[in-house]
């Protein structure tokens, strides 16, 4: 799918017809784009949506409708209409693998080119890669409290719009959440997709044992019924047993059966306990109604016996505390050959500056410790004593024994990408791994343990010089 460069704030293209008049469009510059807090207050983030803004800066350009449109709102000059026509990103970008674990305050896409190109694909980077890490990030807390259960992705009717529905499929995908509903989303992005039927298919005929039995001739390979549309146990339950036993006798199986109302551990027990007693051990149950990763894990606790959860609207609208927005900013680092930093009365909201690295500290039985933010060529090694970004006079030593891994790798130069993106899958396979080298702790949905990202001494130097000497000119 291809963005539209009117996918942008108009602050943006105010902004670059005034560096275009004010001559410095061309001059090097480089942004960080970031969140400072982890979402749901949680221990972590998966990074999601680098695929989506690739194809976005490949793709960039303005077309004859586009610019007729921006001469129309009569704000802009002749001669910034004609620098558009030719207007493409040719700078680089620098980034995670989809699927990495990400944390607040670092570097996630750092942006490098001409002030006017990097500065204008602001408002889309943070559009994609909020949404995408947020549901991202959102799936891979629901797949964890599923514990080993399939879980369904089916939030599309309740997505933010027909894009917000595609994107959130392939972001939770890379969560861990690997089927959908959303049958473009297995069209374009190659996820298997699963469902059933609704209540109304049950409601259509004139009774719930003929609508069974109907849906079982049409799908006897695939048929998975819906059991409480008037009453789980003493209906859908029993009424489900007799079709189950049709199918057999005719050489097929029903696939299974879903719940979505009602007392989902109590009511999912009983029913496992009558097929099992049937002997249809195999019939699997689903679960749906508002689920998230809380629902999830009261369930299991309790004893539910679910084989697949269906998860819709929390997921979609990445729903719970915490969440709504990832809060990602895009801020500029450098300028020419000058570091920049934004600063506030707050330290821990000043930003970062100069380009820079960021190294995964790993223990040697893989397992992450912390991640360290450095300058682009200062050296560190194991045993340097590194800084917390939001308050320098606390600080931690890195172990002897450790190793580095670099977190972020140059994904696109010139305008032209460096590799061929990896398969979707990948991006999956490499979420599921870093989140068992997590800590232990980073997990847990309450109270989690707080994942450490440190600064590196001359980062903490230099910020430090530049702080003092922009408050030295307010004194």
């Amino acid at each position: 799918m291809r963005y539209s460069p009117l996918l942008t704030d108009l602050y943006e293209l105010t902004m670059l017809a005034g560096y275009l008049e004010q001559g410095i469009h061309e001059q090097p510059a480089v942004f960080d784009l970031f969140f400072r807090h982890n979402p749901y207050n949680g221990g972590y983030a998966i990074f999601a949506g680098l695929e989506t803004a690739l194809s976005y800066l490949e793709e960039l350009s303005f077309s004859a409708d586009d610019l007729n449109y921006l001469e129309g709102l009569k704000i802009f000059r002749p001669e910034f209409l004609s620098y558009l026509q030719g207007f493409r990103f040719q700078g680089s970008i620098t980034a995670p693998a989809e699927g990495s674990a990400v944390f607040g305050r670092e570097p996630l896409i750092t942006v490098e080119g001409g002030l006017a190109e990097a500065q204008f694909v602001e408002t889309a980077l943070l559009n994609i890669v909020n949404f995408q890490t947020l549901v991202a990030t959102k799936a891979a807390r629901i797949n964890g409290a599923a514990a080993g259960a399939t879980v369904l992705e089916f939030g599309l009717r309740r997505a933010q719009g027909p894009d917000g529905g595609l994107s959130e499929a392939r972001a939770a995908y890379i969560g861990g959440v690997r089927s959908t509903s959303n049958v473009l989303a297995g069209k374009t992005f190659g996820i298997p997709v699963m469902g059933t039927h609704a209540h109304s298919w049950i409601m259509s005929f004139p009774d719930e044992l003929t609508a069974f039995r109907k849906y079982a001739e049409v799908f006897p390979d695939s048929c998975v019924l819906l059991i409480d549309t008037y009453d789980t146990l003493k209906s859908g339950l029993p009424n489900a047993l007799v079709v189950a036993a049709e199918l057999r006798e005719k050489g097929h199986a029903l696939a299974g059966v879903r719940i979505d109302s009602g007392d989902l551990a109590y009511l999912s027990r009983h029913v496992r306990a009558s097929f099992d007693q049937a002997g249809f051990p195999a019939v699997k149950i689903v679960a749906s109604n508002e689920l998230d990763e809380h629902v999830i894990e009261s369930i299991r606790s309790e004893g539910g016996r679910v084989d697949i959860y269906g998860v819709g609207t929390r997921l979609a609208t990445c729903a719970g505390e915490g969440g709504g927005a990832l809060g990602g900013v895009y801020k500029l680092v450098k300028v020419a050959d000058q570091p920049k930093l934004k600063i506030t009365s707050d330290l821990s909201k000043a930003t970062l500056p100069d380009r820079k690295r960021v190294l995964r500290v790993v223990a040697p039985n893989g397992v992450f410790i912390q991640d360290v933010i450095t300058l682009e060529g200062e050296e560190i090694a194991p045993g340097s004593m590194v800084y917390d970004p939001a308050n320098p006079l606390q600080r931690v030593r890195i172990p002897a024994d450790a190793r580095f891994l670099e977190v972020r790798s140059l994904v696109m130069e010139n305008g032209v990408r460096c590799a061929p993106s990896p398969p979707l899958a990948s991006a999956a396979d490499l979420c599921a791994d870093q989140l068992r080298r997590l800590p232990e702790g980073c997990q847990r949905l309450v109270n989690p343990h707080i994942y450490k990202v440190s600064i590196s001494p001359q980062l903490n130097a230099l910020r430090l010089k530049m702080v003092a000497e922009i408050e030295g000119k307010f004194a």
